[in-house]
């Protein structure tokens, strides 16, 4: 088996999964042992400078083979994994030569994937995949990434003779909550420029992803014996799904697609007395992105007018922002990148927005240009994950082929 994919099977055995709405970083002590693990092999394979941050934060440097007057160019990937499914006891599956039919991932549970739900599946004919066994997520996103980036330092630390300039690399915690990059050290890391390993299937790349922001609709009812309630009871659970109804039926992520931007109902709990709404607000139009949380703003006020001052309060916090904005000035990243592919056979990336975010959304506002790069994997935060085990092997090879490269390049590209 080749050596990323038995640092990826290293990688997922750990449980990662971070936890939303908790001010510590990272959200959960668990995190730690994977950082720990990550500096002490960086420290195995020579990186000398491996540490790990007080909150988990792992930064490493691969020295430079040529002198070069060029760019640092870093590559990061998330430890963490989604709060929305388990990351406990996983249990990864080995598919041989995949040969296009339904995949059991688990006989005793009834859990089976299709290519007929699961369409990418046809391109993986004759392809090895690594799925989960339907109890847990893969972890493929994004320990996919890690293993990518590590196997990569090895190879350049093992081979001196590739030439390249510095290579910063970084892994964080958090990045599936929004805090992937609250204590981010860019001037420690040193870093010009960076691409996150973070994407979906070989061959694609990204710089553009939405701007985004998390919503909280909190209702205050009245409860009263539904026996004597005319007139009296205010239903908080009606209130939410009243304040649900007005927004617009098509704008959800099950109805949205390319650069259409959405309302989540992320989760919503209460009671007669009280409820709670969360939201995520997402659009790549920044006009459009403020609209949003305006209209928002304005259903709330509404429902306050019709039921009293004090019913509906609507908190909006914004998380990122389209990163496209600090890219488009140094586009050669995404011209090395794409050079880098078509050595490897792939003529034409695909480039499309990211219908999310990644680290690099917020490193680019922090000074750090910082595009997309696939990691190989598929169906991320669920029970259908899996990744493709050449794709992981061919940007292995993408993440070489892009530090040689910016050795060539000036450092004030």
């Amino acid at each position: 088996m080749s050596k990323v994919v038995d640092n990826f099977l290293k990688y997922v055995a750990f449980d990662t999964q971070s936890a939303p709405d908790v001010s510590q970083v990272p959200s959960t002590e668990k995190q730690f042992a994977l950082a720990k693990l990550l500096v002490e092999q960086m420290k195995a394979i020579g990186i000398k400078d491996a540490v790990m941050s007080e909150h988990g934060y792992v930064y490493g440097t691969i020295p430079a083979t040529v002198e070069a007057d060029c760019p640092i160019v870093g590559f990061l990937a998330h430890m963490d994994t989604s709060p929305d499914f388990s990351d406990e006891n996983t249990h990864p599956q080995l598919i041989k030569s995949y040969d296009g039919s339904t995949i059991t991932l688990n006989k005793a549970l009834g859990i089976t994937m299709s290519p007929e739900l699961f369409p990418d599946l046809k391109k993986y004919v004759g392809k090895d995949l690594i799925t989960t066994d339907g109890t847990s997520l893969l972890g493929a996103d994004d320990k996919a990434g890690i293993a990518e980036i590590m196997t990569m330092a090895e190879t350049l630390l093992a081979h001196p003779e590739i030439p390249h300039g510095t290579v910063k690399i970084a892994f964080t915690p958090d990045e599936e909550v929004g805090h992937g990059v609250d204590f981010f050290d860019v001037k420690g890391w040193g870093a010009d420029v960076a691409y996150t390993i973070d994407g979906g299937a070989w061959g694609e790349m990204e710089y553009e992803t939405f701007n985004a922001a998390s919503m909280k609709v909190r209702i205050q009812g009245q409860n009263i014996h539904p026996g004597s309630a005319k007139g009296k009871m205010k239903n908080a659970l009606l209130v939410g799904m009243e304040f649900e109804s007005m927004l617009p039926a098509g704008e959800k992520p099950q109805f949205t697609e390319g650069y259409e931007g959405y309302f989540h109902l992320n989760n919503m709990s209460g009671s007669v007395e009280s409820a709670l709404l969360d939201y995520l607000i997402r659009d790549h139009s920044m006009e459009i992105f403020e609209k949003r949380k305006a209209y928002a703003m304005k259903v709330g006020d509404f429902l306050n007018e019709k039921y009293g001052a004090g019913t509906v309060e609507v908190e909006i916090n914004d998380m990122y922002y389209n990163m496209a904005e600090k890219i488009r000035p140094h586009m050669y990243l995404m011209d090395i990148a794409a050079a880098a592919f078509k050595e490897l056979g792939v003529d034409a990336p695909v480039v499309r927005p990211v219908r999310g975010g990644t680290d690099g959304s917020r490193l680019s506002y922090m000074g750090v240009p910082c595009p997309n790069l696939c990691a190989g994997g598929h169906n991320a935060h669920g029970k259908y994950e899996f990744v493709c085990i050449q794709s992981m092997e061919n940007i292995v090879q993408l993440l070489i082929k892009i530090a040689e490269k910016f050795k060539d390049v000036k450092k004030n590209a």
